[in-house]
């Protein structure tokens, strides 16, 4: 299965970290961020990878070249223009036949994708989605799922007294190529005009609970966090 890494945003509520530096090759306890997806694909043999990149793309390129070096075979699907998360998903896809592994290239988290990919073969999903426990759930997009793991829709930013689960978005996706035919062309949003689609009683996205750890690095404020509290990569 090839995993598709999306790393291409311009980084605006980082800067000044990243006015000359990529975001993806932000770097936390010295290596980019981008390296530990790397890295924890790899360990779920995943070694076939696609980057979606944009931002000082050459930069990117530059660092982790073909993929040899990690272990892993890297391609690479640059945005000429920004075309949001949807259309640089359809960017990067454009070839694909078979299901995908999709993830945000901001977060740093250890998932389990060998279990999360027998979970979506034998629920036969068409979008199986990570999520990952939080209390400050009004924050958040929160899960609403029913008894069989079936996501029914999200609750944008609950109180933490009428949230349905105190599960959210982790950022980690196996997709069947079919779930995007309902992108229109040019730029839009996966999660909004996609992913939130395709939930419903009788959708077939389905939950997989990420239960390690987990660094979102999007603002400043998370970016030094994962600094100072990832202490232990295990692979």
């Amino acid at each position: 299965m090839k995993a598709i890494i999306l790393a291409g945003g311009l980084g605006e509520r980082l800067k000044p970290l990243t006015n000359t530096t990529p975001k993806p090759l932000l770097p936390i306890k010295n290596k980019p961020i981008l390296e530990y997806a790397i890295k924890n694909l790899k360990k779920n043999n995943i070694t076939d990878i696609i980057l979606g990149i944009s931002f000082h793309a050459d930069k990117v390129k530059n660092y982790f070249k073909n993929g040899s070096k990690f272990g892993v075979n890297i391609t690479y699907s640059v945005e000429k223009e920004p075309l949001g998360t949807g259309g640089a998903v359809k960017l990067a896809t454009k070839n694909l036949k078979e299901p995908f592994i999709l993830i945000w290239g901001d977060n740093i988290a250890n998932f389990n994708f060998t279990e999360m990919i027998k979970e979506h073969k034998k629920n036969k999903a068409t979008l199986t989605m990570a999520l990952t426990l939080r209390e400050d759930v009004e924050n958040f997009g929160v899960a609403d799922l029913n008894n069989k793991q079936k996501i029914i829709r999200f609750i944008e930013k609950p109180k933490r007294d009428q949230a349905p689960s105190r599960l959210i978005n982790a950022g980690a996706f196996i997709v069947e190529p079919e779930a995007l035919n309902i992108l229109p062309d040019g730029k839009s949003n996966i999660e909004r005009e996609c992913f939130e689609k395709l939930c419903g009683e009788q959708g077939k996205v389905y939950a997989f609970q990420h239960n390690g750890y987990w660094f979102p690095t999007d603002t400043l404020e998370k970016y030094k966090k994962a600094e100072k509290e990832l202490t232990e990569w295990d692979i």
